[in-house]
Order: structure tokens, then C-alpha cells, then sequence
């Protein structure tokens, strides 16, 4: 099966609100997700995070470390592996939605759980200790 790589980013505001986008593409078209895509070729994951957030948010990031791996089908074949940074907003913090979002914004924790999220974020940010537990 081929492997696409491809990354994440988990972006918290200083108030401890979480961005997110609103996906515009499969896979989990039309749920709120991180901002994130595929690695191009000769690009570092750690680069393609901040230009996917930059990208899909308009919000420059730097990345502070990687924080975890999850796998997802492919909606044409394979497994996008997607590796997962915690990263820190710089300059302006107004979420603009492009690229292939369909809206982004900053959530506060416990809105989170109210929302359609795309299958195993909270999961995922839960065991990384990124996310309150139950």
C-alpha cells in the first residue's frame, strides 16, 4: 500500500483555543480538522506544517516539536501518514480561510467536543496529552 506523506499542525492561542479548519476535501470532507496537507517533494514535514498553516489560515507558525503520527486512507488509494506538530502562532491571529479550507477559526477546548471533527482528532490530541481527558 503507498504510504503519502503528509502533516499537521496543532496551533493553540495564548487564550489556549485550538485552530482549526474546515476541510473542503476528502478524506472528512465538511468536518473541522488541523490545518494541514501533503509533505512536496524536497520540502522537511516541519516546513510543510507552517506552509499548510499559512496556506489554509493565512496565521504564520513556528513549530515548537513533532507530537505524534496518526494514518488515514486515501481517498484515492494508499495511506496518508501524517505527522503531527505542536507549533505557535506569530504576528496576526485572525484565522482567514484559503487553499482547500472552507473555514478556519479558534476553538476553545470544551467547544471542541460539540463539533463534526474529522474521525480520531480528539483522540489523537487525548494521547498527546494535548487535549483534556473525559
Amino acid at each position: 500500500m503507498k504510504e503519502i506523506p503528509a502533516v499537521g499542525a496543532v496551533v493553540f492561542d495564548e487564550a489556549g483555543r485550538i485552530l482549526l479548519v474546515l476541510r473542503a476535501n476528502e478524506p472528512a470532507r465538511g468536518t473541522w480538522s488541523l490545518p494541514g496537507g501533503r509533505v512536496e517533494l524536497d520540502e522537511s514535514a516541519a516546513d510543510a506544517a507552517v506552509r499548510e498553516v499559512k496556506e489554509e489560515t493565512g496565521i504564520d507558525v513556528v513549530i515548537r516539536r513533532e507530537v505524534g503520527t496518526v494514518k488515514r486512507d486515501a481517498p484515492q488509494g494508499g495511506t496518508y501518514v501524517i505527522r503531527d506538530f505542536l507549533a505557535d502562532p506569530v504576528g496576526s491571529l485572525v484565522p482567514i480561510a484559503a487553499d482547500d479550507a472552507l473555514g478556519a477559526g479558534w476553538f476553545a477546548l470544551d467547544e471542541v467536543v460539540g463539533l463534526s471533527t474529522s474521525p480520531g482528532l480528539i483522540e489523537a490530541l487525548r494521547s498527546w496529552k494535548l487535549f483534556p481527558q473525559p
